[in-house]
């Protein structure tokens, strides 16, 4: 997917809930839980606000998310197509935005608590 479209994707998407746009640059990091990586589901997206080099999005997947200290782990947004090109949709989501998904089940919801620090 060509990052226009990808960019298009994603401004739809916050149209539909009523979100802003905050763009993910490809550079910049997620956090990610390495279940993501085995097809666990839901896949679970929430956004806090961004910090230095990191985009605030925080992706795990499982009923729960683990307390462990190294349980999300940096990844740049340009690898996210190679672990989980679903979420791709979802980055645009400005902070305080959360979605859960699972096969064809969607569920995209605002979220105020991320947004205190």
């Amino acid at each position: 997917m060509t990052s226009k479209t990808r960019e298009k994707l994603q401004k739809e998407l916050c149209n539909v809930y009523g979100s802003d746009f905050l763009a993910a640059p490809r550079e910049l990091k997620v956090g990610i839980s390495l279940n993501v990586r085995e097809g666990i589901v839901p896949i679970n997206g929430l956004r806090h606000p961004p910090v230095g080099d990191t985009t605030g999005w925080y992706i795990y997947a499982g009923e729960e998310m683990s307390i462990a200290p190294d349980f999300f782990q940096p990844l740049h947004v340009e690898h996210l197509s190679d672990w989980c090109p679903e979420v791709e949709k979802y980055l645009g989501l400005s902070p305080g935005w959360r979605f859960l998904i699972a096969g064809d089940y969607e569920d995209v919801w605002y979220d105020e608590t991320l947004l205190d620090t």
